[in-house]
């Protein structure tokens, strides 16, 4: 792969070079923790390079993803990690606008990382900050369009700031898309929440709460973390 930047998970890797969003914590979270079982038509909105994607394939090997951005670079770079995984047969990416997509498609699990950054003044020529923003999708975008190409008992699930928490409940009683299950993440034992990971669905389940924990107070990761991500994370 060259000088390429390469991030090295147990089963795969992914080159991760060109894409404005990098791996991060966020995402693995989210492909870790995201309800797989039965899933058969999977699509990850916004897939950059495509470490979600490939996390869903491995954890379901009956499961065909589609992987769609709006930004060319990421699309390359994740036709290429894909290509390169175990599961190429299973995963393709297109260069998609989500916004676009029309109601005949139907999907049993949709995933998403999406843009955080809902207010503020946007820097020009930041890609990375425009990955982030809102602008392009907003919340109730992404809800409003899951509820329109999930399947009848299909899930969104995504990972959001703690502070976007009231605006994706009222998007989903909007949506009639109700809330499902939640997980508040926390960095470090005794902070609050930072982060927050949904699951919404029709599918008429008991609403489940809990929290995840990633780090003891000296750094090292606590055991919940530890299992939710060691069938990933190389050091694990």
């Amino acid at each position: 792969m060259g000088r390429e930047k390469v991030f090295r998970f147990k089963q795969f890797a992914v080159i991760n070079d060109r894409t404005a969003m990098k791996v991060g914590t966020d995402g693995v979270l989210l492909g870790a923790w995201c309800p797989v079982e039965g899933m058969r038509r999977v699509l990850d909105v916004g897939t950059g390079c495509g470490v979600i994607a490939l996390m869903v394939a491995q954890r379901n090997q009956d499961a065909v993803i589609s992987a769609i951005d709006i930004d060319a670079a990421a699309i390359e770079e994740a036709t290429l990690n894909f290509a390169n995984s175990p599961w190429g047969e299973r995963l393709t990416a297109a260069l998609t606008d989500f916004n676009a997509m029309t109601d005949g498609e139907c999907y049993d699990l949709i995933v998403s990382n999406p843009p955080y950054f809902n207010n503020g003044v946007l820097p020009t020529g930041d890609a990375r900050t425009i990955a982030r923003h809102t602008r392009s999708l907003t919340y109730r975008q992404l809800i409003e369009g899951a509820a329109r190409l999930l399947s009848e008992n299909g899930a969104l699930a995504l990972i959001t700031p703690t502070d976007a928490e009231s605006e994706i409940v009222e998007a989903a009683t909007f949506a009639s898309l109700p809330v499902r299950r939640v997980t508040r993440v926390v960095a470090i034992e005794g902070a609050p929440p930072k982060r927050l990971l949904w699951q919404l669905s029709r599918r008429n389940i008991a609403y489940h709460e809990d929290s995840l924990t990633i780090a003891h107070s000296d750094g090292s990761f606590t055991d919940e973390y530890i299992a939710l991500t060691s069938a990933f994370y190389l050091k694990m």
